[in-house]
This record gives C-alpha cells, structure tokens and sequence, in this order.
C-alpha cells in the first residue's frame, strides 16, 4: 500500500496539513486542521466553509475508532504495540491513509454537488432567456442586463470623515442649545452621573471589595462635589480617582453656574421683549400700534383718570394701559418713556409681537378683559391704513367674550367705517380721521381750534351723554330749559345722535340727553322743572321775536309749525351754503401738498360760495398732483376755483409772487377775504414731525411778513402744527398768527371715545361737513344793539333758527356753559356767539 501512494503522481488540490507526532498519554486530542479548497463554485466553498469543523469531528471519531484497543485483534495489537516501541514510522503511515482516504470521499461528494449546481443555472439561463420579453424580473439571470452589483465600502472612515461626523454632532448641539438654553443643563447632568457612577465602580475594583459599592459611589460623589476629599485617598489609584472626579467637579460647577446664569438672561431677554408673556390685567386699556396720536391719546387718558379719581368713579389709582407693537420692545420702552414721564396717572406698559393681524397677539394682551382697544394706524398710505385696521379687527374675532369690549378704530374713510361695523361678534367704533377736514373749518373760523380742545379737555366743560329713566315721559322743551349747569343739546336715541328734537318730544327711558357741562361722575345733574304751560312758552317766543323786529303773521305760523314739528335736515350733502343763503366768496393759497390735499379741496368747496379761488403752492410736481388726483377718485368742485404753482414755499421771491398773483385774480377794489393756510408735508410728518414744524413756522411767518410789506390784508394766517408747545411759542410773539394741531384734536377725539363709545356718533357729526358743526357767528344775528339779554335768552332765540347755543366770545376769550344763565349779559356788537348748526351764516327762520 505505501509503495502504491509512493509511486502514484503528487495531488495538490487538496492540501492536508501534516500530523504532528504525538504520545499515547494526548492520543484523544490530536488536531486536525482542514485546509481552504480552492474552488470556481460559490457553493462548493460555501460548503467547504461550513463542513470544515464537521471534518475535525469526523477525523478525530475516526482516528479515535482506528486505534482503539477495542476494535484491534491480536495480532494487530502487538504489531501495533510494537510500531510503537520500535518508533513512529508505521503510525505516520498508517495516519496518512486514513486522512486520504476520507479526504478522496469528501471530494467526490463536492465534485458532484458542483456539477449539479452548474445544471441548475444552466437551466435558469435557458428560461430566463426563453422569457426575456415578458417576464418583470427577467433583467435579473440575463447577461447583458445584468445589474452591476453594489460595491458597499466596508473599509474604516476616514481621519476627515471622523472630524467631519464630530463637528456635526457638535452642530446639532449648537442649535438645540440655541433654542433651549435648559439643553446644556441636562448634558451637564448627565455627565456628573456617569462621572459618578464610572468612579465609584473603579473604586470598588481597585479596592477588592473592602468596600461596598454604595460607599464607593457616595465615595465619588464627595470628591466630585468637594474638591478637597481626595486628599484622604491613601492608595495611588484612589489619589488618581479622586484627582479626575475633582478637576471634573470644579469644571461642572462653573459650567452649571454659567448655564444657569445664562437661562436666567434668556428669561429675562422674553420677559423684555414680552413676545410670548401673557399678560394677566383686568380692566387695562390696549392700544395696538404706533402713531402720531399716540402722544395726545396717553395724555387725554392721564387727565381722565385724574379727573375720575378726584369724582370717586375710578376703579384703581392708576390706569394701565398697555401698549402693543410689532416694533422692537426696547424702541417702544424709550417712546414710552419720552411719553408717560410726567403722566402720574397711568402706567404704561409695553409687549411687543410679531404682527397686529394675529388672533395670538391680543389673547396675551387679555384682549377680553381689557376695558377699551384703540387701534391706531402705522402706516401714511390710507388704504394700507384700512387694509391694517381691517385685519387687526378679524383678528380679534375669534376671541370669546369681546361683545362688551369696546374697539375703536382709525380708519381713512366713511366706506371703511361701515365695512368695519358688518362685523358681527365685536363692538367696533369706528373713528374716521377727519384732520384734512377740521384743518379746513379752524382754518375759516378764528379761535374754533380752542373751542373743539375745550371741549376735549376733561377738566373743562365736554360733551356728555347721561340716562335719567326717572324723567321718561317729560318733554324735550321742559328738559332743555330745566338745566341750570349745563347747557342740553340733543338726544342720543337708537345709536343716533339728534341736536335739534321737537319741543313736543317726549323723553324715552331708553334715550339718553347730550349736554356740555363737567363730567357728573357718580352724581346726576340737577334739573328744575319750570312749571309753564305751553301757551306761555308761544307768548314769550312771540315776545322774543318781537324785539327783534320781525312779529308778522307770517313768522307767526311758521313759529307754530316749528313748535309742532322736530327740524328736518336737507336729504342731500351738498354745499354748507343753502339756496336762499350763499357760502362767503372767499380767497384762500394752500401752502404745502400731501396726499389728502384732495379731501381738503372738496371741503372747500363745501363751505366757500361761487367765485372763490383756492390757489396750492409747493414744490410738488404737477403731475405728482394730478395722479394723486386721479388716484383719489373724487368728484369736481362746484364752487371754487383750483391753481396749481410749483416752487418753494420757503422762497421768499416764489412765496412773495404767489401773494400778488392771487390778489390780482379779483377786480380792483373788490373786497375778497384772503386766507393763508400752511401744512405739513406728509412724509416729514410721519418721519420727523419737528422738521415739519420747523418748515410751517418758517413759511407762516414769511408770509406774514411778506403780507405786512405789500399792504396786503389777510383774514386768517393758519399754520399746522403738531408741537403744541412750539405753536403757543409763535401765536405769543405773533398774536395774529394761529396754529392748528389737527392730529391732536383727532388723538383726543379718539381717546373720549375710548372712554365712552357713544359719543363717536356727536364727533362723527360735528366734524363731518355733511352734519352739524361748531360755528362762531356775528352776535348782531341774535340781538339788536343796546339790548343786554341773558344766556338763556340768546339760547332761545338760537333755538328759532334750528341752532343750539353753548357759549360766547367776548373780547377775544371763549366762555362756554356760562353759569348762571338767567343773568343779563353785556355784549358788544362785535363779541360772537357758539353755536352748533348744520348751515353757516345769517339763516332766516324758516324751515
């Protein structure tokens, strides 16, 4: 058998590791290394791979079974006994057969697995390309649509890739920790447990169990919380420990400290911002943006306040108002400042958010329990205003509870207004900023400017609206001569407003009576009931009107239809001038052009007669003029006629042309009222408004002085202002110059009505053309000279031409709500009285 094995030819295919010589005592554990076959097949080597260990088994059962003593006769014994006596040589033999042997048999198994996993892709090659055109998956066995298999790199990262994979993680960290400060806290924590942890179970290692593991991690702790307790450890390993547990400590500690103190500046920074702070007030006033107004809004709330506290209606000591805007809290905390220093009555509060059209922004601002919102306009651009004002009224909508919230809103037009009203769930009132039109009437009318503030101004003589349920039933003429301390107007009956009832009308529990007086507080008016029967009420006109020379039968019945019937006002707007009482001719230049330029034209026309002339000097293209025109919309002017000059109103050879040129549009010698009217420029008013006072003042006294050098005599010199203080300083020195602070009468108009909503209907009447307004007329219309009649008498012969009066100028100073009324009053011919009528000039008595 050796000799065959000899001479056969050397196979290589299956390298065998050989045996090492072993002795009989280590017979039962002799290795068997099976070696890697190369093979073409995947799945013989798979195979390979997963029989090898069953090989060394299966060789080792075999050896074992070989040379057993069992298995081995006699003879085979003692020649086996002495091969291992003589040597080695015939058990290395005798090995070598039996690992060929099995090896040959492994093969010849492999060999033919092989051969039958070559017949089976041949056979899913033949089908796969038999099916090629219709099978879904047939790309996957075909050779030419065979897909490139993934080639996934299992290799270690990169040095970069590591950095780079680090310094995101570090980034993510970054931006939660932006967004949280409280982030870095937890990490910290974090950290100081595992130090703990890691530290105490190196302690308890290090010191073979003398300790238990809760006195090692307590251990750890102490070092970690005390830098000073690792100077007890007495072995290195503990000092090493402890060492690392106290630099970490020391480390933790300040890191916490500054995190903590950091969290505490980012509270901090929200609470000064006020974006996401929820504001917990009751009965506060909330006023949502930013204006010109605001300043004289703030001050008008102080002085009611103060008054309210000094009647006992007040419900604090101090008003809070809060004052909401999408600018930066700390511009609005300076504005505020500025604003409120020397208001002791209120305590302004700021919050800023991120936009006034959010239904969010007024639920922190406790919008539902807010005593009265004000919305103001930001921007100058009036539609952008409405647009604004709009979207800040849907946004409180959907707020619960806002049916008994007050809102007032500024907006630019009547359209607007009513837009505003169809919005069901909300008490809106809304306030049009009528300043173009109230420039105009100041303008025409010296000293109207101090009426409208007198009437504005708490501490003084205002308009009020109060209910006396204990009165229904009496009539209109006993309640308009029964007040002694205040001087009725009208009645506010159905959310309207009636300044000139019938005599005849009876008081309904409901209606409440418009008066100007001092604010009545808790306590009611006193009122005397003048025992008269109605016929004494006829005589005493009769007699009245008889003084004044006009007893006919004809003013006769007209008294009598007037007694029985309430004033009816003409259907139509149209011109103040009635049919049988043309508007005065009157010449007026326009110094300045913004944008209601337009509006301000129209109300001229209202109130100017044919024939006068509005001529508009700045230095403003014309079709900048024109577009502003078109873009507008309005309708031509009736009465007057309208020129346009380019140049600078601050020249003097320009300012001094245009003064000649619009005296010489009238015939010589004819006598026309000359008016000069300066206003600011819009964009300086919003941006810088003390550059737009400085520019008015210039202009006003330029032309003043122009005037007085050329002889030219000028009814009113009219500038708009907004500082009052600089106004005051100007009519001081220049006693025949007024000023006109029109965005202060509408910020004032705005903070009445914040505080009693019903009264926006009296101001949206007296300020509109298409209504009554306040007139300052010729006292000769109401009594003959020599005569010295009371207030109450003048009040009832203003009541013959369907006016109300409510005071009197006498030597250039305005009393209104003179007390006592039954006294004698010694006017001039020359003093004026105030009334509230709807038409201007001498009205006859007719309807």
């Amino acid at each position: 058998m050796m000799l065959r094995l000899q001479s056969s030819p050397p196979w290589t295919s299956p390298q065998v590791s050989r045996l090492n010589r072993i002795s009989s005592s280590k017979r039962k554990s002799v290795p068997c290394d099976c070696w890697w076959i190369q093979s073409s097949a995947l799945p013989a080597n798979k195979f390979l791979m997963h029989n090898r260990g069953k090989c060394k088994a299966s060789l080792q059962r075999t050896l074992d079974k070989s040379y057993s003593p069992t298995y081995l006769d006699g003879s085979n014994a003692g020649c086996f006994k002495e091969d291992l006596k003589n040597g080695s040589q015939g058990y290395d033999a005798k090995l070598m057969i039996g690992s060929t042997s099995y090896f040959l048999l492994r093969l010849t198994q492999l060999y033919s697995a092989n051969r039958l996993m070559k017949m089976v892709q041949n056979l899913l090659s033949v089908v796969c390309t038999f099916g090629n055109g219709s099978l879904p998956f047939a790309c996957m066995s075909n050779s030419l649509n065979k897909p490139t298999p993934l080639r996934l790199d299992v290799s270690l990262p990169s040095l970069q890739d590591i950095k780079w994979n680090f310094s995101r993680l570090i980034y993510l960290f970054n931006i939660r920790l932006e967004r949280n400060v409280a982030t870095s806290f937890v990490v910290l924590l974090v950290a100081c447990f595992s130090f703990v942890v890691i530290g105490g179970l190196l302690l308890f290692k290090f010191r073979d169990n003398t300790q238990s593991l809760e006195d090692c991690f307590w251990e750890a702790w102490a070092c970690l919380i005390s830098s000073s307790t690792h100077l007890k450890q007495r072995t290195h390993i503990g000092r090493v420990i402890g060492f690392v547990l106290a630099i970490w400590g020391i480390l933790f500690y300040s890191r916490l400290l500054s995190t903590m103190t950091e969290q505490f500046r980012n509270n901090m920074q929200k609470l000064r911002e006020g974006a996401q702070m929820q504001v917990m007030e009751a009965d506060h006033i909330v006023i949502c943006g930013i204006n010109s107004h605001l300043t004289f809004i703030l001050k008008q709330l102080n002085k009611y306040h103060e008054f309210a506290v000094r009647l006992g209606t007040a419900t604090a000591r101090r008003q809070r108002i809060l004052l909401l805007s999408d600018l930066p809290r700390k511009q609005m905390d300076k504005l505020a400042d500025n604003i409120a220093k020397d208001l002791s009555h209120i305590d302004v509060l700021t919050k800023s958010c991120s936009s006034l059209s959010l239904t969010k922004s007024f639920e922190r601002a406790a919008a539902d329990k807010a005593r009265a919102i004000i919305i103001l306009p930001a921007n100058g651009d009036r539609y952008e205003v409405d647009t604004d004002a709009f979207l800040s009224v849907l946004a409180l909508q959907p707020i619960s509870k806002m049916t008994s919230v007050p809102t007032i809103v500024e907006v630019t037009n009547s359209q607007t207004a009513e837009l505003l009203k169809s919005i069901s769930g909300l008490k809106v009132e809304p306030v049009e900023n009528v300043a173009s039109k109230l420039l105009v009437q100041c303008s025409r009318q010296k000293g109207l400017i101090k009426i409208y503030k007198h009437l504005l101004n708490y501490r003084k003589n205002v308009f009020n609206l109060f209910s006396f349920p204990n009165l229904a039933g009496i009539k209109y003429r006993q309640l308009r001569r029964g007040f002694e301390g205040a001087v009725v107007c009208g009645l506010y009956r159905n959310g309207k407003i009636y300044f000139h009832p019938n005599d005849d009308e009876v008081l309904w529990q409901t209606d409440k009576v418009l008066f100007v007086g001092p604010v009545p507080g808790k306590r009611e008016p006193q009122i005397a009931y003048p025992d008269v029967k109605e016929e004494t009420n006829t005589i005493q006109n009769l007699e009245v009107l008889e003084k004044n020379g006009g007893a006919s039968h004809y003013a006769l019945d007209l008294i009598k239809m007037r007694v029985e019937n309430i004033v009816k006002r003409p259907t139509k707007p149209g011109s103040k001038a009635s049919d049988w009482s043309l508007g005065p001719k009157e010449c007026v230049l326009l110094i300045g052009w913004r944008q209601d330029v337009v509006e301000m034209i129209e109300e001229y026309d209202n109130y100017l007669g044919p024939g006068s002339v509005l001529e508009i000097l700045s230095d403003v293209p014309l079709d900048d003029r024109n577009r502003a025109s078109n873009f507008a919309g309005h309708g031509k002017v009736k009465n007057i006629q309208v020129s346009h000059r380019v140049g600078n109103p601050m020249n003097y050879d320009t300012l001094r042309e245009a003064i000649l040129n619009i005296r010489s549009s009238f015939k010589k010698g004819e006598s026309v009222p000359l008016s000069i009217v300066v206003i600011s420029d819009r964009e300086c008013l919003l941006g810088d408004p003390s550059r737009a006072d400085k520019h008015s003042a210039y202009s006003l006294l330029l032309a003043e002085n122009i005037c007085n050098k050329l002889g030219v005599k000028v009814q009113n010199l009219v500038a708009e202002i907004v500082d009052s203080k600089l106004g005051k300083q100007i009519t001081r020195i220049k006693p025949s110059l007024t000023y006109i602070a029109a965005e202060e009468v509408m910020g004032l108009v705005t903070a009445q009505v914040a505080e009693n909503s019903e009264l926006n209907e009296v101001w949206k009447d007296i300020l509109n053309a298409e209504g009554d307004e306040i007139y300052v007329k010729d006292i000769r219309l109401y009594m003959k000279p020599g005569e010295n009649p009371s207030f109450s008498e003048l009040a009832e012969r203003a009541h013959l031409r369907q006016e109300v009066a409510i005071g009197y100028v006498k030597n250039n100073k305005k009393v209104i709500n003179p007390i006592p009324k039954s006294e004698p009053l010694s006017l001039e011919m020359t003093d004026s009285i105030i009334v509230i009528s709807e038409l201007e000039g001498a009205q006859p008595i007719v309807m």
